[in-house]
């Protein structure tokens, strides 16, 4: 039995295509096993992110894949009350997942990645202790080294017997495309918090210049399809601007809010996004976090293989690379999830209530970077109205347990 690529990807999601795009353009022969028989479908994301991040990246996307640009957004508590931050020029965009998945695959076909379409794999494929390569179908695909990009089932990682992604931080997400909104700026992302509504994160409405948007939320207990209907229904601010729409599809997935894993490398492998639980836990959003890690991991991946070392001990780089890179924000962001958890409905009322008295927008307008929250954040703790929410947010989330 022969080698059938240097690397083999396990999903060919972005993460999944951008490490293996990497890889090639190193130099590997890069094989990519893709469960289902399309790239980008079904969508699982809500394709909300950075324009800093994608430029950092060295993505520029055709227009088509971007759906809208954001310049602001508003955050509204459990009774109603708004808190807006504005920005002067576009901060964010919306994707179209499915085409940004496929703009993404597209690049590594072009640089030489082979994809194999509609091949679930069933396991790693382990020898002497290391992965060498992958099952599927009872087929052995040998490689030097494999990346783990399978998403939050880790059905790989559990059939090895390896760690996996924190439970106690999951949530189960769940998000629908509506053909009309009303009352919006389309330039403007609505985040509304509650834990009546979404338990353990938040519920949104992403707007498109056509008046379509995208609504959904995240819930750390229930059906997330019951809270989604009450959040549509019961919600006097999100009723009033839904009262036209219909669904026209809804998607369900799981978010994984605890943080990256302790250990993303073991003889032969490297694990990435959703399955590294490389993911902001403030947000859910990965995708940025998720692509810059991947990176990571396929020049490492392609370092390993030309030095015929893949051990867990040069491998190893791979996870200190991504935490000189993230590691400081994502423990920050982790913390900030922490604290969430525990306020109460009343106390998200007066926090927000807190940030609009203080003017907090005018601080939160010189944050750069939304992605990296940890370090983006410190500049503007030299502001008394920053301290003084956050302060009031701690306390807020420490005394609410006594």
């Amino acid at each position: 039995m022969t080698h059938k690529a240097d690397l083999i990807v396990v999903g060919g999601g972005p993460c999944g295509s951008f490490s293996a795009l990497t890889a090639a353009k190193l130099g590997a022969d890069v094989l990519v096993c893709e469960e289902h028989r399309e790239i980008g479908v079904p969508s699982h994301c809500a394709g909300h992110v950075s324009l800093s991040g994608l430029k950092r990246l060295g993505l520029n996307l055709p227009q088509k894949v971007v759906e809208n640009e954001i310049k602001g957004v508003v955050f509204y508590s459990p009774s109603g009350n708004e808190f807006r931050v504005k920005f002067a020029s576009p901060v964010t965009c919306v994707l179209n997942r499915a085409l940004f998945d496929k703009f993404l695959a597209d690049l590594a076909e072009e640089t030489g990645v082979r994809y194999r379409l509609g091949t679930r794999v069933d396991s790693l494929f382990l020898d002497a202790g290391s992965v060498r390569g992958v099952s599927v179908k009872g087929e052995v695909l040998k490689s030097s080294v494999v990346i783990d990009s399978e998403g939050c089932s880790s059905i790989l990682l559990k059939k090895a017997g390896l760690p996996t992604l924190d439970n106690s931080l999951m949530v189960k997400g769940v998000e629908g495309e509506v053909n009309k909104v009303e009352d919006m700026n389309h330039d403007t992302v609505e985040v509304y918090l509650s834990q009546k509504y979404a338990p353990g994160l938040f519920a949104w409405i992403i707007p498109r210049p056509d008046g379509s948007a995208k609504v959904g939320l995240a819930t750390k207990t229930g059906n997330p399809k019951t809270y989604l209907q009450n959040f549509v229904s019961h919600n006097s601010i999100a009723r009033e601007k839904l009262r036209r729409s219909r669904f026209v599809s809804v998607s369900y997935h799981p978010l994984t809010l605890g943080g990256p894993l302790a250990e993303t490398y073991h003889n032969g492998l490297l694990i990435i996004g959703d399955a590294a639980s490389q993911v902001k836990p403030t947000t859910g959003g990965g995708v940025i976090m998720g692509l810059n890690c991947a990176k990571i991991a396929g020049e490492t991946a392609y370092e390993a293989i030309k030095l015929g070392d893949t051990s867990a001990s040069f491998l190893s780089r791979y996870q200190r690379r991504w935490q000189r890179a993230i590691g400081f924000d994502m423990a920050v962001m982790r913390q900030i999830r922490l604290m969430l958890n525990r306020l109460s409905d009343r106390r998200l009322d007066k926090i927000i209530a807190l940030c609009s008295q203080l003017h907090l927008n005018e601080d939160l307008k010189r944050v750069r970077d939304i992605d990296f929250q940890g370090k983006g954040i410190i500049p503007i703790f030299k502001s008394p109205a920053v301290w003084t929410v956050a302060l009031y947010s701690i306390l807020s989330s420490l005394t609410s347990q006594l």
